[in-house]
């Protein structure tokens, strides 16, 4: 077994080594704070209809809960913002769902981070998640110093924004930890709470994911969406980035090096008429490891009927 020191210094120099652009380091502990902030979001009913939410409580604030005798949290941001976007006429899909499902391709990745530390450090025992598992990423990612939760509730790095996917690793393994990133960089500025068009996000860093675009667009199931939003939705068909498109911080984003980010060319290239004219059939062959998958034609087809 290497010192905790050489130790720590290898988990970041590997997740480099696989892509990843930022690896903080937090001590596994109850987030006791972060608990109580999301017992008030789910007791005000600001997960709409994400039941989903409200499971695995106890899972959510406590890594030992995921990980017996889990000792330390790694942090892992994985860049996506994409070299080439979409004509603006056409209807608009969240930079995040340009190319294969983020899911998969940072599932492969975690694999991969911990058998290199099983191989290099000895028999310890971890499990990595992202955003489909019951852990609060953002929190983590502030005890790990990477960066601060922004007004739109996205993580913020001072050097490249906020188009990153957040990856956990909760393992057994004692490291060293980095220190929490304490200032906060948005300031006075408020770019992002008034440019949303469905008012969804609230003081105090709140989200009401009831009435995000996002949520209506991919999250909701139901067959119409809600006729109060009607003419809400700036051509957003899938997905919407307009918090962070407009924050100044974004300005520093870089296009990512990630093969399997790169955007697919219909999504690059497709017309409103090409949208409507997408048949299932092809739907389902070009967008197979898509996130688009994620509404499934069905939701896609409504979302483009709702842009009208």
């Amino acid at each position: 077994m290497l010192s905790k020191t050489k130790n720590t210094e290898f988990v970041k120099k590997t997740a480099l080594s696989l892509g990843f652009e930022y690896c903080g380091i937090a001590k596994a502990e109850h987030l006791d704070e972060d608990a109580r902030r999301l017992e008030n979001w789910l007791g005000n009913g600001l997960n709409g209809s994400m039941s989903y939410m409200a499971n695995y409580f106890d899972l959510r604030t406590n890594p030992e809960k995921l990980v017996p005798g889990a000792k330390t949290v790694i942090t892992l941001l994985l860049n996506y913002f994409p070299e080439k976007q979409q004509n603006i006429e056409a209807p608009q899909i969240s930079k995040y769902a340009y190319g294969n499902d983020y899911h998969e391709v940072i599932k492969s990745k975690l694999k991969t981070f911990l058998q290199l530390l099983k191989d290099n450090i000895g028999d310890i025992h971890g499990r990595g998640f992202t955003d489909s598992a019951p852990v609060l990423e953002r929190s983590w990612a502030v005890k790990s110093g990477l960066g601060w939760v922004g007004k739109n509730g996205n993580l913020i790095t001072k050097t490249n924004g906020s188009y990153f996917f957040i990856a956990t690793l909760i393992t057994d393994l004692e490291l060293e930890a980095d220190n929490p990133f304490i200032k906060d960089y948005c300031g006075s500025c408020t770019r992002c709470i008034d440019n949303c068009p469905t008012d969804a996000i609230l003081p105090d860093k709140v989200i009401d994911g009831s009435k995000c675009i996002s949520y209506f667009t991919i999250e909701l199931k139901d067959l119409l969406i809600p006729e109060t939003m009607k003419g809400r939705f700036e051509n957003k068909m899938f997905g919407c980035d307009i918090c962070q498109d407009v924050c100044p911080w974004n300005r520093f984003s870089k296009p990512n090096q990630e093969i399997e980010f790169t955007p697919l060319d219909e999504i690059l290239n497709f017309s409103k008429t090409d949208w409507e004219e997408l048949t299932e059939e092809s739907f389902k062959i070009i967008f197979k490891k898509s996130p688009l998958k994620r509404s499934k034609f069905q939701g896609i087809k409504r979302n483009l009927k709702f842009l009208e």
